[in-house]
């Protein structure tokens, strides 16, 4: 198994696929980087040589953002709009969407699982 950006990646897939799982790397950026590698990206991850592997490592490395440092990052931004309490650091805090989405209705992954409330629960037999 191939390791780039410091994860184990799979050596079934195509390669611009196998390198969306490296975190901070999408689609559009794993194309960019096979292209500037000059490396088809169809190939398949265990057909790579070490050089070609070696190749992206370093392209990766220079162009972007990945993984630990990217994730220290976006927690830094977000602690920072919490300091500072603004409307979206204030959202973060209270567990609620941040970008406007409506929670009338929905917002059920950020809000958790939603409370009945009032007479919706039967009422328990009492003893005579």
């Amino acid at each position: 198994m191939a390791r780039i950006a410091s994860v184990t990646i799979p050596n079934e897939k195509q390669v611009w696929i196998a390198l969306t799982y490296v975190y901070g790397v999408g689609r559009t950026t794993s194309k960019a980087i096979l292209a500037e590698a000059k490396i088809e990206p169809t190939t398949r991850v265990k057909d790579l040589t070490e050089a070609e592997i070696q190749k992206i490592n370093d392209l990766i490395g220079v162009k972007c953002t990945v993984e630990g440092d990217l994730k220290r990052l976006v927690t830094n931004n977000i602690k920072r709009l919490k300091d500072i309490n603004s409307y979206k650091g204030v959202r973060h805090k209270a567990g609620l969407p941040v970008n406007g989405q409506r929670t009338r209705t929905n917002a059920r992954t950020r809000k958790g699982k939603a409370i009945a409330v009032g007479g919706a629960q039967p009422k328990a037999a009492s003893k005579t």
